[in-house]
């Protein structure tokens, strides 16, 4: 299914005389009319009215698609936005997307007289944030797809059996983490060992697709209405041989990932413990405070872990940069993460691309916070 200019908005009187109306205003314009009335009824965490505002944009002229990705997607989108800017709770956010989930069952999806293939659509092992995985399988469907939507976290040997019994043409695999990329990894590789090629997308590979290459997916996408376009130009290419996706990370052979990773719960511990005795001021936290600060420590050895797994440290200062801005946005000084790190590369002295790593998200985090992101 192509895109076609849905019929306009009853438009208002022309100029008097003329008995003429005014042009309908463009889909994306009326797409972000609909959107700010679902972002109102989702902030109000009201579904009913969600509802209501996606059933009367189509019956307005706003066509599925468009609603699908340019409304509801918006919505989604803003939501995590304002999730870190401190102006929504976690609950606030879960609330928001279960209404957002909800009304995607109101929008229309006709049978086919003829499908153009089969395509399997799962997050990847870990990956709780199913929504943008949804909105491309609605997406396909919407085209003209038979689709196999797995849903959140799917374990790789349950994905590869699924595909053995009932066939794809290609997998389509989100990761909105890029703590999830050794798991991507492990799940594209197992794909592709049983002819299947892959696309990915989602925030984890990058905003540039860097760790799709990187990983050897056959393709990428940033989102949905690019990946069905992709998927309707053509056959993606078939899988590598095996041998010739053996070395692709070579740098792995140092063992520093698998070690970080296995030793990360002492890690993490351990640093705590360290924070306890250089900053008395811990001893008086509350209970609350105790477990955010550890949640903080333990997301920094997972994405550190990542980021020795595809030796980038761009993917690690990214994370740094991004939680200091979550961080100032609830009153907590960014530079407080810098003990952290302080007290990693101390346990990690015999790791050199670990320290590596630590002295880039250092530098990013104390460079004048006048700079652009990408400078620092």
């Amino acid at each position: 299914m192509t895109n076609t200019p849905a019929p306009g908005l009853p438009g208002g009187p022309g100029r008097p005389g003329t008995g003429t109306r005014s042009a309908p205003a463009p889909a994306h314009e009326r797409a972000g009319e609909w959107a700010h009335r679902l972002w109102t009824a989702v902030r109000a965490a009201d579904e009913y009215a969600a509802l209501d505002v996606v059933t009367h944009a189509l019956a307005a002229g706003l066509d599925a698609e468009t609603v699908l990705l340019d409304v509801v997607g918006a919505v989604q989108h803003k939501v995590g936005a304002e999730w870190a800017a401190n102006r929504m709770s976690v609950a606030d956010e879960h609330a928001a997307t279960a209404i957002n989930d909800r009304v995607l069952a109101v929008l229309p999806v006709g049978r086919p007289d003829t499908f153009r293939g089969k395509v399997t659509v799962a997050c990847v092992d870990k990956e709780w944030h199913a929504l943008p995985a949804r909105l491309l399988a609605e997406t396909l469907r919407l085209r003209g797809w038979q689709v196999a939507y797995l849903g959140a976290h799917v374990p790789t040997a349950h994905l590869v059996g699924r595909i053995h019994r009932t066939g794809a043409d290609a997998v389509c695999l989100s990761a909105a983490l890029s703590t999830r990329l050794p798991a991507a990894h492990a799940a594209i590789t197992a794909v592709q060992a049983i002819g299947t090629p892959v696309m990915v997308g989602g925030r984890g590979f990058g905003a540039d697709g860097r760790y799709a290459r990187r990983l050897g997916a056959e393709a990428w996408a940033p989102e949905a209405r690019t990946a069905a376009d992709r998927l309707a130009a053509g056959p993606l290419p078939g899988p590598r041989p095996p041998h010739q996706v053996a070395d692709d990370l070579p740098h792995l052979a140092d063992q520093e990932y698998t070690m970080v990773t296995q030793s990360s719960r002492p890690l993490v511990r351990e640093t705590f413990q360290r924070l306890e005795r250089r900053f008395p001021a811990l001893a008086h936290y509350d209970d609350d405070q105790r477990e955010r600060t550890a949640e903080d420590i333990a997301h920094i050895v997972d994405f550190l872990a990542a980021a020795l797994y595809v030796d980038d440290p761009d993917l690690f200062t990214g994370f740094l940069t991004w939680t200091a801005d979550v961080l100032t946005a609830r009153g907590v000084p960014a530079r407080s993460l810098l003990p952290g790190l302080d007290l990693l590369e101390e346990q990690l002295r015999d790791f050199p691309r670990a320290r590596r790593l630590l002295g880039a998200g250092r530098t990013a985090l104390t460079a004048p916070a006048g700079l652009p992101r990408s400078h620092r």
